[in-house]
């Protein structure tokens, strides 16, 4: 098992790791409930186990399934000197915490205890129960068992112990229970009445006829009660543990223990031959059990193959073998056997005792060569008369105490205790005995036999390895005293010879290596011949495999038979493999290139047909889309907003940028639907005042939308008397600074660094600002350049106050002064200025909207406070106390008021 585990899961897989860890833990509950030390072993398996464990395609564990075969629970009332019981027992006592021991009251010495004294060995050197324990309470975690159960499974033990100091005295003619202190314990332990356990103890129901007896018990029948209650007890819990570990191991699903599409492995790891000083009836099915595998073996190995020869016409010379079948017939033969007179005695009314059945055996067995007894051979002194007989197994002669052979087989288990059992308020204790739900009236079948049990169960155990490929471990023993040093030449020939050791050597060394049939091996092979390389037509598969041999001229060391070939030497088939090893690597590089040229033509099959796909997809998903968009969009012209508010449907992700190009195109339609309107000599004002708008709007109430901007203010009579003068100046400064024409004029008021005001004139053209002196209008200061133009800033009110923020840190800060007392200009100032900026920088001017204007004069923050006065007729700038400015200008009201937006753009027209 451990094997197992170090070799599978390479690729860690956690639900692999997980069945592999349940299938090692498994072994170490098995062990300590199943194995105990015997005089010739320290952990000998006193039960029969076979695993089936499941393997997938990988090779790695899916699970098992493990069946047991009769556990020696005789060992649990009595052991011989120098053994010991079950580990488990040892485990608790000396394994277990203080606390838990108090709990099921326990104390540490083994020899308190009748059932685990009589061997007189409570400690063995190469045994650690303390650590023992420590791991079986690890995998019984590692098994998903439920913390109850485990509770309940050391309880059952420790009542077990109890049990086994439950005696009893005689008053009179009643039986009674000497101290009533020792069942309080056990009872309590197994959670059942301790009125109806002395009872059961002391006395017996008996059912017939409808009626029921009470029936009481001897001292001699209650103590025999009491050891096949304790027995039986611990054998329904060991057989509950194996249930419960085969559904921690169970395959997922699996139906019976069977499931498809994995290999099976099946590991029989059961008892050996037995010889005891004292051989009892546990010993005598041990042995047989024995003799059936070892019958099994002589069919697989030994007398099948010299059959396969002469099946095969191969010319071969007999080897002689002791066939042990006639032992098996002595044991298990209908009416002659030894189990069929035990079962007959069983059957029989009246007393019968041991004695009575021996003479029955001496009687029907008399003449048989494999037996004899004191009676039937008087001579021999070694048999005890009356008591023993001797059976000759293949593996030597063994002497067998008739004594308990007719109890044993009876195993009878009075059905008081299961009722007594059945009522336990513990669901697990109630689950192992089913039976005790029964009627106290209903009259009971007498069951099996253990015999008759363990019978067949062999049956089944070499059918099931019968339907198997088989493989032998024999483990030989090098001597009697446990030691790793000693090699008893003796001891080891007497097993090689019980084995068959010798006579499987001469078959197999007589016969040949290898044998296969003709097909499996010309599939093997054939690569090395050119005649049967890739595939042979000549004629049938024998003819390939002989065209094959003599072409590697190895025709000497085979023999045809006539459905196999049969190779005589390991050379030669280490030859065909050296052969086919060496061709091997070109025959998968060759599978490797098909396969590889298929996979690549699959998924160039696949590919292509995905972008086939993909092609009908797309042209159907943009046929969708043009689809909807033409119905959303059908009587778009005649809508009031030309489509503005519809909602567009999702694009495909192919058709997204061409999305985005016609909603541009969308949008340009609809802005010509609403300016056409507007005559195309008018566009040029309306784009200042979109530029206005877009800073503006929302900012500041009112900002000239509703009227006609007229931009060179100056050029008209209405705003000053000297036009002809101004005119003259504009026309020279045309040909010295080289624009175009003016956008925008306006007489002014400014405030300098030094808080003087003065008034002025400006000039805004496509590429600068001017300052002009009022009287004169010539140039003043130089120009400003737009690029030089940091900011805007103006306030949220009706005034005319506007900074013009400078890289250089020196502002223009001026109120523009109108002739129309509605309307401050502002809006229209700022409209050219952005929009010219926009065209001659390709960037937005940034435009502040504030009542308290910030500005730089003389490299000075000044804040300038603005205030909207009644009583002011002129707009006028004044230094505060604390070295600001303030701005004061006339009381005014919107003529445009409600105005704005789009609307006023087009009203404004």
């Amino acid at each position: 098992m451990r094997y197992l585990a170090a070799v599978t899961n390479i690729s860690g897989q956690q639900e692999i790791e997980r069945v592999k860890n349940v299938l090692l833990q498994s072994n170490a509950i098995l062990e300590a409930f199943g194995n105990a030390k015997t005089n010739r072993n320290d952990n000998s398996s006193r039960f029969g186990k076979y695993m089936d464990i499941h393997f997938d395609f990988k090779g790695d564990p899916l699970g098992g399934q493990i069946s047991n075969y009769l556990l020696e629970k005789s060992r649990v009332i009595m052991q011989q000197s120098g053994e010991r019981n079950f580990h488990s027992f040892y485990q608790l006592l000396l394994g277990c915490p203080d606390p838990e021991l108090s709990k099921f009251q326990l104390t540490r010495d083994p020899n308190h205890y009748h059932y685990v004294r009589q061997g007189g060995v409570s400690k063995v050197d190469s045994i650690s129960d303390r650590a023992d324990y420590k791991s079986v309470q690890s995998a019984f975690k590692t098994m998903g068992f439920p913390q109850d159960a485990i509770d309940t499974i050391w309880r059952v033990v420790a009542a077990v112990l109890h049990l086994g100091n439950v005696d009893f005295k005689t008053d009179g003619d009643r039986t009674q229970i000497k101290d009533t202190t020792t069942l309080t314990k056990v009872a309590t332990l197994l959670n059942i009445e301790k009125e109806a356990l002395n009872k059961a103890l002391s006395h017996r129901v008996i059912a017939a006829g409808g009626e029921v007896l009470h029936k009481g018990h001897t001292s001699s029948e209650a103590i025999y009660g009491r050891d096949a209650f304790a027995k039986a007890i611990y054998d329904r819990l060991f057989t509950w543990i194996v249930d419960q570990v085969n559904k921690a191991i169970q395959v997922s699903g699996s139906e019976g223990g069977k499931t498809v599409n994995s290999t099976v492995i099946g590991v029989l790891d059961i008892y050996g031959f037995e010889i005891f000083d004292r051989n009892s009836f546990e010993q005598f099915c041990i042995n047989y059990c024995n003799e059936k595998l070892q019958q099994l073996f002589i069919e697989l190995v030994l007398k099948q193959e010299q059959e396969e020869y002469q099946r095969e016409g191969i010319k071969w010379q007999n080897i002689d073998y002791f066939n042990n079948q006639v032992i098996c017939n002595l044991v298990e033969e209908s009416h002659r056997g030894i189990l069929s007179i035990l079962d007959e005695a069983c059957l029989n009314v009246g007393k019968v005792t041991d004695n009575m059945v021996l003479d029955s055996m001496d009687q029907k067995l008399r003449g048989h060569l494999h037996y004899s007894s004191r009676k039937l051979n008087p001579s021999d002194k070694e048999l005890k008369h009356g008591e023993e007989f001797r059976i000759k197994h293949y593996a030597g002669d063994v002497i067998y105490c008739i004594n308990g052979f007719l109890d044993k087989n009876k195993d009878t288990l009075f059905q008081d205790f299961k009722r007594v059992l059945y009522s336990s308020s513990n669901a697990y204790l109630k689950e192992m005995w089913p039976e005790g739900a029964q009627n106290i009236y209903k009259t009971t079948k007498r069951p099996l036999t253990a015999g008759t049990l363990f019978k067949n169960s062999m049956i089944l155990l070499v059918k099931n390895l019968t339907s198997k490929e088989p493989y032998y471990v024999r483990c030989i023993k090098p001597n009697d005293q446990k030691s790793p040093v000693l090699f008893d030449v003796e001891r080891v020939t007497h097993q090689v010879n019980y084995l068959g050791l010798l006579e499987n050597v001469r078959v197999r060394r007589a016969g040949f290596a290898y044998r296969q049939s003709y097909d499996r091996f010309l599939r093997r092979y054939k690569m090395i011949s050119q005649y049967t390389w890739p595939n042979f037509h000549g004629g049938s598969d024998k003819e390939a495999v002989q065209i094959l041999i003599k072409e590697q001229n190895l025709s000497q060391d085979v023999v045809y038979g006539k459905t196999k070939i049969f190779v005589s030497s390991p050379r030669t088939l280490f030859m065909l493999e050296q052969a086919r090893a060496k061709l091997i690597p070109g025959i998968v590089i060759f599978l490797q290139k098909l396969w590889r040229g298929y996979i690549c033509r699959q998924r160039y099959k696949r590919v292509v047909a995905v972008y086939r796909i993909m092609r009908y997809y797309r042209r159907y998903k943009m046929k969708a889309f043009v689809k909807e968009l033409v119905t959303a969009f059908r009587n778009v012209k005649q809508m009031p907003d030309y489509g503005k508010r519809l909602r567009w449907p999702a694009p495909p992700p192919v058709l997204k940028q061409t999305t985005a190009m016609l909603k541009a195109i969308h949008e340009r339609w609809r802005a010509w639907m609403i300016l056409r309107v507007i005559p195309q000599s008018d566009w040029p004002q309306l784009r200042l005042k979109v530029a206005a708008c877009d800073v503006l709007r929302g900012k500041r109430p009112d900002y000239g939308l509703w009227r006609k901007w007229e931009g060179d203010y100056l050029s008209l009579t209405s705003e000053h008397g000297a036009v002809q003068k101004y005119s003259t100046a504009i026309n020279n400064m045309k040909n010295k600074e080289k624009f175009r024409k003016v956008a925008f004029s306006c007489l002014v008021r400014k405030i300098n660094k030094h808080n003087k005001m003065a008034d002025r004139a400006i000039v805004v053209t496509e590429s600068a600002i001017y300052k002009l002196d009022q009287k004169s209008f010539k140039s003043m200061s130089g120009k400003i350049a737009l690029q030089d133009i940091s900011a805007l800033t103006v306030s949220s009110g009706y005034d005319g106050l506007i900074v013009i923020h400078l890289q250089g840190g020196n502002d223009l800060v001026v109120s523009l002064l109108s002739s129309d007392l509605e309307d401050p200009r502002v809006g229209e100032a700022v409209g050219v200025i952005c929009h010219n900026y926009r065209v001659n920088q390709r960037r937005d001017l940034r435009v502040v909207v504030s009542d308290n204007v910030q500005c730089m004069l003389g490299k000075k923050q000044r804040l300038i406070q603005v205030q909207a006065l009644p009583n002011v007729s002129i707009v006028s700038f004044t230094k505060n106390p604390s070295g600001d400015l303030s701005y004061s200008c006339p009381l005014r009201e919107p003529a445009g008021k409600g105005h704005n937006g789009i609307k006023s753009v087009k009203n404004g027209y």
